[in-house]
Formats: C-alpha cells, sequence, structure tokens
C-alpha cells in the first residue's frame, strides 16, 4: 500500500534554534516530518536529538561561519535574540547586521524564503485600545528604544531584497502550548492583538512555508 504525503517536506534552515520561539520552531518542524538544520552558537545546548535534526555551530555576526549548512535549503527561519531577551536593552546590531549576514547567505545559496521575528509595538497600532497605545509608545517603546531601532533596520535590510520574506510582528509572548487557533492581519493591523505564546508563532510559520499570501509581508498574530 502506498503511503500518501499529504503535505510537502522541507528543509528547514532555523537560525537562534535555543530561543523560545527558535525551539519551538526546531520541535513543531520536526514533528511535522521536516529535516532541520539548527545553527546556534553552542549546539550542546539544544536539548533535542532526532534523525532528521543537524545541530551546527553558526554565528550570524562572523560571516563565513554558517553558509555552508544553507546549500540545497527551502527555507530560513530567523529567531535570533539579545541575550536577556525582552529584559535587556543595550546598543545592539544583531537584528539587522545578523539578518542582512543571513540574507546575504541565502541570496549565495538561492534561497528564496525566509521567516523574520520583529515586534507589534515598533509601530503603534491605530487599532489597539487607547491605553494600550499610550503604554506602548511611553513605555514599552522607550524602555526598548535600542532593540526596536535596530528591528526597523532589520525590516528595512529585509524588505528591500526580492526575496519572499516574512517578518511576523508578534504582541506580548508566553509560554503557553502550542493551540494552533489564533488570528493574524497581513500587512495590516490586528485588532486587539494584545498576547500570542511563542509555540503559537512557531506553528504559524512551520504552516505556512508555501503560503503565497505571506510572502513579503507583515503579519501580526495574536489570540
Amino acid at each position: 500500500m502506498e503511503m500518501q504525503q499529504n503535505t510537502p517536506i522541507y528543509k528547514l534552515v532555523i537560525v537562534g534554534a535555543n530561543g523560545g520561539i527558535g525551539r519551538q520552531c526546531v520541535e513543531q518542524a520536526l514533528q511535522a516530518g521536516h529535516l532541520v538544520t539548527a545553527i546556534l552558537r553552542n549546539p550542546a545546548k539544544l536539548a533535542i536529538e532526532h534523525p532528521n535534526l543537524k545541530k551546527v555551530s553558526g554565528d550570524v555576526m562572523q560571516p563565513g561561519a554558517f553558509e555552508n549548512h544553507f546549500e540545497n535549503q527551502d527555507a530560513v527561519i530567523s529567531a535570533i535574540g539579545v541575550a536577556g531577551g525582552f529584559g535587556s536593552d543595550k546598543p545592539t546590531a544583531l537584528y539587522s547586521q545578523g539578518n542582512a549576514n543571513v540574507l546575504k547567505a541565502m541570496e549565495q545559496k538561492g534561497i528564496k524564503r525566509m521567516f523574520l521575528i520583529s515586534a507589534s509595538a515598533i509601530e503603534i497600532s491605530p487599532v489597539l485600545p487607547f491605553y494600550i497605545r499610550l503604554i506602548e509608545k511611553y513605555v514599552v517603546q522607550k524602555l526598548l528604544k535600542h532593540m526596536y531601532t535596530d528591528l526597523l533596520k532589520m525590516e528595512a535590510v529585509i524588505k528591500s531584497s526580492n526575496i519572499s520574506w516574512t517578518i511576523i510582528r508578534p504582541p506580548q509572548l508566553t509560554n503557553q502550548a502550542v493551540t494552533g487557533t489564533y488570528r493574524i492581519a497581513i500587512n495590516t493591523f490586528l485588532k486587539n492583538c494584545l498576547k500570542i505564546s511563542r509555540a503559537d508563532v512557531a506553528h504559524f510559520i512551520i504552516n505556512n512555508v508555501a503560503n503565497r499570501d505571506t510572502y513579503q509581508a507583515t503579519v501580526e498574530i495574536g489570540y
């Protein structure tokens, strides 16, 4: 009896694979049967073993350290983040320069598909409740000034490219389990976009690799 494969198997590169969203992407991609190359500075920290997983050492700030692992891949998921995440806001070029290096490697190897993680609050949504807009403008944007400045630079770099990129702008991230039930807004603002779990951000990514509606688009996601 011949097995039927309902969904294609993709070769996915996940950069920043030990972060909150990156690890979820690794786990869910493997569960879906995809082939995963996980790139992170210390592969030993990713405590996942699977026949379809290759863990390699690479630093996005060091061009030349990871390009060979982009050979014959279908898509790149960039889930890189600064140490300390949203609890740290020092001047950084990780998002802009790191993803510029990833983009260059993709162009060299002919990869056309990329997902990146930004943040909803870098642009104040007009459809959020008034008090949330005030908090984002006068609290969140000031606390995360350096991070958001670099995320905006990153978005500009990616938007000027010719690849099929999707920039995801999640709101407050939680550690809740995957539900697969959430709302999205493509190239517009999502009403009451307040929270989403890292697991559901990963779920959206893994399930929209070939969704042309999300090509060269920003996506807000929330419950």
